[in-house]
């Protein structure tokens, strides 16, 4: 178990050695021209007034875009899905949770503040193990579960929906669905924000910083009952959301065409990636996925030496697994999807590198 909770992104080395950052799952588009537009247009008023500390405008454009008939009080905004994470855990967590692994690190590292016990269930064949989560969580305050999985991909709904069929409240639930939009057509199926008003122990999360390309503005929001609502928020700070982020946020949910044109660009060079790294490469394996990044198995290389050797050979940052409960044999790395020209580049290196 680590003390801290290691992320990718430039900053996770010497930043000015990265050329191509591949280590961060955000929309390969990043943000969209109308949002930029936006933001040039109302900077000027913004950055001098203080910002709506409830978020209203926001929280009246998360559920038109979620299309959910219900006040915005089943709606909590956060500086980024993290700062609902470390809420979450404030709020519920008190003695023991219950963490499927390899997945996101600040479900640990928000529990291990709360000075909680934690139970990791490792995945089985890169899923969620529903029965032994369910006999673990006898007594626990929380289950945190991660669709799709950070760094796996997607989980099965089923599975997912047969933990919340068995556990009942006083236990709650907190689905972490930041990548969701980013997944292949037909895979917003799995979603289960659609059925919210069915769980009363359920707390789902989405993230605009990966979904929209917001991750210098960092917005994050939650959906749940009113009841536990009342109690997330209670840990919010004022003006937790600034005046910027939460208008870039209300015209990003709006341009829907941003968000469906990265879907697309994503399946098809996830494709590519795939087929390219099977066809050229002996030494690494791409692990199937449906979402905006996927792990790519190392047969002949720990992925600490491979990480370092392509970031000082060719400025290209790949996320090195091997801070992942359960991946710390370093057999892993997790690269995202980008554009084609960024794309070809990672998968030129890496067929240049003979083991």
């Amino acid at each position: 178990m680590h003390n801290s909770c290691i992320h990718g992104g430039i900053y996770s080395v010497n930043p000015d050695l990265v050329k191509f950052d591949f280590s961060s799952s955000v929309n390969p588009l990043g943000i969209s021209t109308v949002v930029l537009e936006a933001i040039h247009k109302s900077i000027d008023s913004l950055s001098s007034v203080y910002p709506d500390p409830e978020c209203r405008e926001l929280k009246k454009g998360i559920l038109e875009y979620l299309r959910l008939d219900l006040d915005q009080d089943w709606i909590s905004v956060g500086n980024g899905a993290i700062e609902i994470i470390h809420n979450f855990a404030r709020a519920f967590v008190r003695n023991k949770v219950v963490i499927p692994a390899p997945t996101f690190c600040e479900y640990e590292l928000a529990s291990k503040l709360m000075n909680a016990q934690i139970t990791f269930v490792p995945l089985q064949n890169l899923n969620i193990d529903a029965e032994s989560i369910i006999r673990r969580a006898k007594d626990s305050d929380a289950i945190y579960l991660c669709n799709p999985n950070n760094p796996t991909g997607l989980l099965s709904s089923n599975s997912i929906k047969k933990i919340l069929e068995s556990v009942t409240y006083p236990t709650i639930v907190l689905l972490d669905e930041s990548f969701i939009e980013l997944v292949s057509k037909g895979g917003m199926s799995d979603s289960l924000v659609g059925k919210i008003q069915e769980f009363d122990n359920l707390v789902i999360i989405r993230s605009l910083t990966k979904s929209f390309g917001l991750a210098g503005l960092r917005v994050g929001y939650s959906i749940c009952n009113p009841k536990l609502g009342k109690k997330l928020s209670s840990y919010q700070i004022p003006w937790n959301v600034n005046g910027i982020a939460q208008s870039a946020a209300v015209c990003a949910l709006k341009d829907y065409r941003h968000l469906t044109e990265a879907r697309a660009l994503i399946e098809k060079e996830r494709r590519f990636m795939h087929s390219y790294i099977k066809r050229k490469t002996k030494s690494f394996v791409p692990i199937a996925s449906n979402v905006n990044y996927f792990l790519i198995w190392l047969k002949n290389i720990k992925s600490t030496k491979l990480r370092n050797f392509l970031l000082n050979r060719d400025g290209i940052l790949v996320r090195d697994c091997v801070t992942f409960n359960g991946l710390e044999s370093g057999e892993y790395v997790r690269v995202s999807v980008k554009k084609h020209d960024d794309n070809a580049l990672l998968l030129q290196a890496l067929e240049s590198i003979n083991l």
